[in-house]
């Protein structure tokens, strides 16, 4: 059986639901890849747990009395009502810190082989909202580079949703120029980081410049892995609308697959010297798959 690769129309390829009509917009973008996302998320359990210790947290810890120096803002007035003292409440210290992610939506995203039941982006978008819920649900602050702050609310997934919903189309392969994330945060950025590789190093020496974790996911249809083309073939870059034609893409086979490997041994330098992590996902494979994997990456650096 011929393997058929391509461009999905716009229309299909934009995050939305296939089967509704286009303009319904928001409505009908948000609940298949909302619940895929967290059909995938709830695959993992991720939980933070109280350091007993006064701090920044969402959850009560004692009251105290209000002491000199103290922010009078921070007096509960409900509690100081019940007798002569004044008292702060305070809460139970979290080790919760920010997440940034950022999912490529240049237009070779919207690659699909018929080797694979979705776009390059659909799995992007699905593998970045779990990512999202599993790290909220957490207690962890993310956010999405170059588009929203981050939040910690229950609700992050569909502000994340919405925000790339609405967000103009990018033809950049690489995130926006941004400042160094802070040490303790982490970055992950998810594509198929098909960009140079010089341009890659760059971005990641720049969010990493303040000691900043992050984390590649490199998101690959299965043709652009064994490349099991033969006879005349037409290749198209859907970025530059270049078009070549190979008489016997057989012949080709070989030499790509040295400059993938080239490209990926390239990342994975890349990553191992600013102390990153690299993850290789094929579309035909289950969103869980690198969503495991990143928890547990994510979890190391917690620890």
């Amino acid at each position: 059986m011929a393997v058929r690769a391509g461009l999905v129309d716009p229309s299909e390829a934009a995050i939305t639901m296939r089967h509704e009509e286009a303009a319904l917009g928001l409505a009908s973008a948000l609940p298949r890849l909302l619940v895929a996302a967290r059909r995938a998320s709830a695959t993992v359990v991720h939980g933070l747990h109280g350091r007993r210790r006064s701090g920044v947290g969402e959850n009560f810890w004692q009251f105290r009395r209000f002491n000199e120096g103290d922010v009078p803002g921070r007096i509960d007035w409900r509690r100081s009502a019940r007798d002569e003292h004044l008292y702060i409440r305070e809460q139970e210290w979290e080790a919760a810190h920010t997440v940034w992610l950022w999912i490529d939506r240049s237009r070779s995203m919207a690659f699909r082989s018929s080797l694979s039941d979705v776009t390059k982006l659909e799995r992007a978008v699905v593998l970045g909202l779990a990512v999202a819920d599993l790290l909220v649900r957490g207690g962890e602050r993310v956010g999405l580079l170059g588009l929203t702050r981050p939040t910690a609310s229950r609700l992050a997934i569909e502000k994340l949703a919405e925000a790339l919903v609405h967000a103009e189309d990018d033809a950049n392969h690489l995130p926006p120029p941004a400042a160094p994330i802070a040490r303790l945060a982490e970055a992950v950025l998810i594509g198929d980081l098909l960009a140079p590789e010089e341009e890659i190093a760059a971005t990641v020496a720049a969010l990493a410049g303040r000691g900043g974790r992050g984390h590649m996911v490199m998101i690959v249809d299965p043709v652009e892995e064994t490349f099991p083309f033969s006879g005349r073939t037409e290749f198209l870059d859907p970025d530059a609308s270049v078009k070549l034609v190979a008489g016997r893409a057989e012949e080709w086979r070989a030499g790509y697959e040295a400059r993938l490997a080239r490209h990926r041994a390239a990342l994975a330098d890349i990553a191992r010297r600013r102390g990153w992590t690299l993850t290789i996902h094929r579309t035909d494979r289950p969103a869980t798959e690198p969503l495991l994997a990143l928890h547990a990456r994510l979890g190391e650096a917690e620890r």
